[in-house]
Order: C-alpha cells, then sequence, then structure tokens
C-alpha cells in the first residue's frame, strides 16, 4: 500500500509540475503576442482550487491530474466585444498562432533542458560499463567482444556508464550490425567489435538489451546470505532471517551460488518447500511456501529475498558532474539526442522495428516516478527531464487533438494562405481523438500485462 501511495504521489508531482510547464508555455506566447488569456487550468473536471488574477486570467487546479489547457478568447466560440476583437486568438496571425501553439512543447524541452542542468551540476553516482561476462554462442560472443574490459563507444556514441550504453543500443534497434569499442583496465589499448545485429531478436517486455546481444554487466560478488527480507513476503512468513545462510533447497546443494538458487526457487510456484539455512552456526531446516506469479504466461515462485553482496570497487564507481558552463552544453546535447532518439522510435514503431508492447501509460509513468525519487533528487530530476522530452513529442504528433494537429492545420493555411474548412478540421478532430484513444488503450493494456505479469 505505502508503494502505491509513494508512486502515486510521485506521478502527481511530477505530471502536474510537467503540465503546467506545457500550459505556461502557451500561456506565456499568448500573452506576448496580445491574446486574452480567459483561464489557466492545470487538471481537468471540477476545480479543487481557483483564483481569478489581476491579468484577468482565471487560475485553477482541477481533480483530475492527467492534463490541463490555457483557454484563450477566440470568435468561433465566444461571444466577443467589438473592443476584445484585437484580443482573440483567431485575429492573430498564422505566424503568431503557430507559436503560440508550438510554445507548450517547447517548453517542455526547455524545462528538460533546465532539469539535465541541475542534474549534471549536482552531479550523477554512476558505475562504469565494465563487462562481466559474455553468453556463450551469443551475438556479443559471436563479435568476440572480451569480458573485464569497459565499453567506451557504441555505434560511434561515447560512452560513460551503462545508460549511455542502453540508450545507444535502443537507437540502434533495425540495424544491421552495432560497432561496440573496449578497452582493458590495465591498457589503454581500444579494440573494435562488429556485432551481427540481423537476426537480433529483441522484445524489451522481457529482456534488456544488453541480454538479447549476450553482454552481462559486471555486477559485485553475491553470496547466499540474505541481506533482505520483504515485509510479508513468503519468506518473512515461513521464518527466515536476515543473515542467514542458504544451504539447500530441499535435497537440492546450494553451494553454486545465489543465481542457482534463484533460478531453482522459481520451480516451486505455491508448492511447500524445505530450505536449509545456517543461523548462528547451526543448520535449521524452514518449511516456505513461494509465491506464485505469472511471468510472461509463466508461472514461477516468488520468495521475497534479496542477497548479500560485495561492496563496487572505487575504480568502478564514477560521477558524471559537469561545470557551470560545460553542464549547460551537456544539458542541451543530452536533451537534443533525446528528442531524435524519440522520433526515431516512433519511425521504428510505424516500419515495425519496434513492437507496441513497449508503449507505457499512465501507471508505468507513476511506477518510475516513485522508484527515480526514490533514489533521490538527482534521478527525479532525470526522471522529469526525460517524461518532459517525452510529453513534448506527443504533443507534436500530427494528430488534431494534439497541439501537433493544430500545427499542420496552420502549415497548411500558410501554404496555401487559406484556412483549413471547420467541417475537415471537425473530422479530423474526431479521427485524432480515436487515435489517441486507440493508443491510450494499447498503453494501458501494456501497462497492466507488466503489472500482473
Amino acid at each position: 500500500m505505502f508503494d502505491f501511495i509513494w508512486n502515486l504521489a510521485s506521478f502527481v508531482i511530477a505530471l502536474g509540475i510537467l503540465v503546467t510547464v506545457h500550459e505556461y508555455g502557451h500561456f506565456w506566447v499568448a500573452r506576448k503576442n496580445g491574446v486574452k488569456v480567459e483561464r489557466f487550468s492545470v487538471g481537468f473536471g471540477k476545480a479543487i482550487w481557483r483564483k481569478m488574477g489581476q491579468d484577468g486570467t482565471e487560475y485553477v487546479v482541477a481533480m483530475i491530474p492527467l492534463g490541463g489547457y490555457v483557454k484563450m478568447l477566440d470568435e468561433r466560440v465566444d461571444q466577443v466585444s467589438e473592443q476584445d476583437k484585437d484580443k482573440t486568438f483567431n485575429s492573430k496571425s498564422v505566424y503568431q498562432r503557430i507559436a503560440i501553439i508550438a510554445a507548450g512543447p517547447f517548453a517542455n524541452f526547455a524545462f528538460a533542458i533546465v532539469a539535465f542542468y541541475l542534474m549534471f551540476l549536482i552531479g550523477v553516482p554512476s558505475i562504469k560499463p565494465i563487462v562481466g561476462d559474455i553468453i556463450p554462442e551469443s551475438i556479443a560472443a559471436q563479435a568476440k567482444l572480451p569480458n573485464k574490459a569497459e565499453i567506451v563507444e557504441v555505434a560511434g556514441k561515447s560512452i560513460r556508464d551503462w545508460q549511455d550504453v542502453n540508450l545507444a543500443l535502443i537507437g540502434e534497434i533495425g540495424s544491421a550490425s552495432i560497432v561496440i569499442k573496449t578497452k582493458n583496465a590495465d591498457s589503454q589499448y581500444i579494440s573494435s567489435h562488429q556485432l551481427s545485429t540481423k537476426n537480433w531478436q529483441f522484445s524489451p517486455e522481457k529482456v534488456s538489451a544488453l541480454t538479447s546481444l549476450g553482454i552481462i554487466p559486471y555486477r559485485p560478488q553475491v553470496h547466499n546470505e540474505l541481506a533482505r527480507i520483504g515485509k510479508d513476503s513468503p519468506a518473512e512468513k515461513g521464518g527466515l532471517k536476515i543473515g542467514d545462510k542458504l544451504i539447500a533447497l530441499n535435497d537440492e546443494d546450494l553451494s553454486q551460488g545465489w543465481t542457482d538458487f534463484s533460478t531453482k526457487i522459481k520451480r516451486y510456484p505455491d508448492q511447500l518447500i524445505n530450505i536449509t539455512v545456517e543461523r548462528d552456526g547451526n543448520n535449521q531446516v524452514l518449511q516456505v511456501t513461494p509465491k506464485g506469479i505469472d511471468r510472461n504466461g509463466e508461472l514461477i515462485g516468488y520468495l521475497g529475498v534479496s542477497p548479500k553482496a560485495d561492496d563496487w570497487p572505487a575504480d568502478y564507481k564514477i560521477d558524471i558532474s559537469y561545470g557551470v558552463f560545460s553542464a549547460l552544453t551537456e544539458s542541451v546535447n543530452r536533451t537534443w539526442n533525446l528528442i531524435t532518439l524519440s522520433f526515431d522510435m516512433i519511425g521504428k514503431l510505424i516500419t515495425g522495428d519496434v513492437s507496441v508492447k513497449n508503449l507505457s501509460g499512465p501507471i508505468a509513468i507513476a511506477q518510475g516516478a516513485g522508484d527515480s525519487a526514490g533514489y533521490g533528487f538527482v534521478y527525479f530530476l532525470g526522471f522529469l527531464a526525460l517524461i518532459s522530452i517525452n510529453l513534448g513529442i506527443i504533443n507534436l504528433l500530427p494528430l488534431p487533438v494534439l497541439d501537433g494537429g493544430h500545427l499542420l492545420y496552420y502549415l497548411i493555411e500558410l501554404l496555401t494562405g487559406k484556412p483549413v474548412p471547420e467541417n475537415v478540421q471537425e473530422a479530423g478532430f474526431k479521427f485524432g481523438a480515436l487515435a489517441l484513444l486507440a493508443l491510450m488503450s494499447i498503453a494501458l493494456f501494456n501497462d497492466f500485462s507488466r503489472v500482473l505479469g
């Protein structure tokens, strides 16, 4: 219950910030172009707070935090007095209307730059992308990618941590090959490896890009000793305690390590098992029933425990931070790279290189918000920047119900010299609403599938 409340609160805060930024972009540019703004609303539905400003705009916070709007004076929908006709949205030139509509998405991009800037000024603790192992006969193994080496470049992009690696790999979905450059820890020699990805089977809902290529990141050694027991988990109910050393599962020896135990426990969903542990120098046999959970159509056992692990080596840790001026350059570059990557992914959704199963909705965003907030402020900033970029891009899609659809109509007007007929616009809005509803339905279905799976 606490996780749900935490995720929900983080989601509301994140979305509230980003919607306010987006709508303020429209509001600010509209006011600069002499348009009267009647209402500035964050959220939809019943107002839970409202205030009439001295500027004549009503400011509202509404109950449903899934968007917002700026209501501008417009002769097409309002009765307008003669003295206010020059303050209407429809009276402005097509260039002014384009600027007002485009201001929302671009405000989101500007916010991402600011969020990344603060993140890079504060500094982001991270880990060097050092390969721990290569899965035999995998794509990486065929390219002779070495283990214990640091990845320094992927497809021509410089790499600092595993997030950079993942973003670069995702950007290469659909490519026939990917070149990865590595260097050994004991030398500065850089080797180049070409991975053949013609038959790359990557399903993000099931496995990471790295694992699908056969790359296992380095992790500190994990021990068969329990470091965490989930509250109300099957492990807690079965009497397991922090510090217990795992000896055997039924009659199967567990000396091969944690991975072996994790694999074996999955075989016993909703089945009573005996787990032998060493506690205070003595062996004890405990009876535990792993909970059965559905994972991608397969019922597996879940115990609710985490193991003790060694600390990361000091030379594997890095702090990604920049000075006052270089942080600005880096934040602009990061924002631009994510914008281009997002548009690239949209293109690959259309061509089928990326499955619609990868679309995420508000549930996944809420979980991401809660997770990032739990890690700390700097990670929450990065999450806000990423979602802000995505919000801006979604609004630029050429669906008439979104900003991008309005921009499409105004570009047609700019080219033809006359506005798109009202009946055509109305039909477009209906199509856009249905298309947006279909996308949201797919995203929500994917969310529920991930949660229930």
